[in-house]
């Protein structure tokens, strides 16, 4: 029998299939999926294997390409442009970065047996070892808090501003207060420029204003799972998976509308990277 969340994923591919030549928004299809905006594209990745983006693309290149074997008299530019690439430069290189064959290759002998490859969507089994997953009623936490727009490879300017504001204005002292990440989607399938990432420390009273841009916000209260996650950070997303593709799938639990949080017990300038602790939060109903 399939999970719910399985049956969910299918829904969206099949809305994905059926309206290739409109806007497939993240709004869109986290609505067709009944799921938070904030959950949805890890849960498809988790699902499928790809992010909601490439499935799409892959799904306009499969169209492309029985147009090019099967109707020769179609130019490769309306092609393309029927595909939503902006020039067929764009559709020519997407097209062979995908199939290994160029769209006029492809239309005069196309390679059937490794265009199939391509559509092959099932997980590979990776044997993860048991996590213990907890689960709690997190009691709502008022917040100062930065948020960084754009890539991801640049949070570290936005860390600086934030560790700079809580040295100068005594808030949200490192020592004494928490300090957490809020990722609003997940940076390996997000465009730089839709990626956001707040950071924030807890505070007992109402910040005021300053240069940095930090403002007041609050973590709101409600069950979490939470799982601890220990050493780097550059490995984070892998417990964070594990939440999504092996613990919520089990349980049964489903997410409520707001992302996933982490909270860092100990910081990179405090101890060794090895020796970092994160507990990650994953919001649920």
């Amino acid at each position: 029998m399939k999970t719910k969340q399985q049956q969910r994923i299918e829904l969206v591919c099949d809305y994905i299939s059926q309206h290739l030549d409109e806007p497939l928004s993240l709004e869109t299809l986290s609505e067709v999926a009944c799921c938070s905006k904030y959950h949805f594209h890890r849960l498809f990745v988790a699902g499928v294997g790809l992010s909601v983006t490439k499935y799409a693309q892959l799904a306009r290149l499969k169209r492309a390409s029985f147009r090019l074997a099967f109707e020769h008299q179609l130019k490769i530019i309306d092609v393309a442009l029927e595909a939503q690439f902006d020039s067929p430069e764009a559709f020519s290189r997407a097209f062979k970065r995908t199939f290994t064959q160029s769209p006029s290759e492809f239309r005069s002998k196309p390679n059937w047996p490794n265009w199939h490859t391509q559509f092959e969507f099932s997980l590979p089994d990776k044997k993860v070892s048991p996590m213990n997953v907890n689960i709690v009623d997190f009691k709502a936490q008022p917040v100062a808090l930065l948020t960084h727009h754009g890539a991801a490879n640049t949070l570290m300017n936005t860390a600086a501003q934030f560790i700079e504001w809580r040295k100068e204005s005594g808030f949200s002292p490192v020592k004494t207060s928490n300090t957490y990440g809020i990722p609003y989607s997940d940076p390996a399938t997000t465009e730089d420029d839709a990626f956001r990432f707040d950071f924030a420390g807890s505070i007992t009273s109402p910040i005021t204003e300053n240069p940095q841009g930090v403002r007041n916000g609050e973590i709101p209260a409600g069950r979490c799972a939470v799982v601890r996650h220990n050493g780097s950070h550059d490995t984070i997303s892998d417990t964070v998976y594990y939440l999504y593709r092996e613990w919520l799938v089990q349980s049964g639990e489903e997410v409520r509308d707001f992302p996933c949080f982490f909270h860092y017990l100990n910081l990179i300038h405090e101890v060794d990277e090895c020796d970092l602790q994160t507990d990650i939060y994953l919001p649920i109903k």
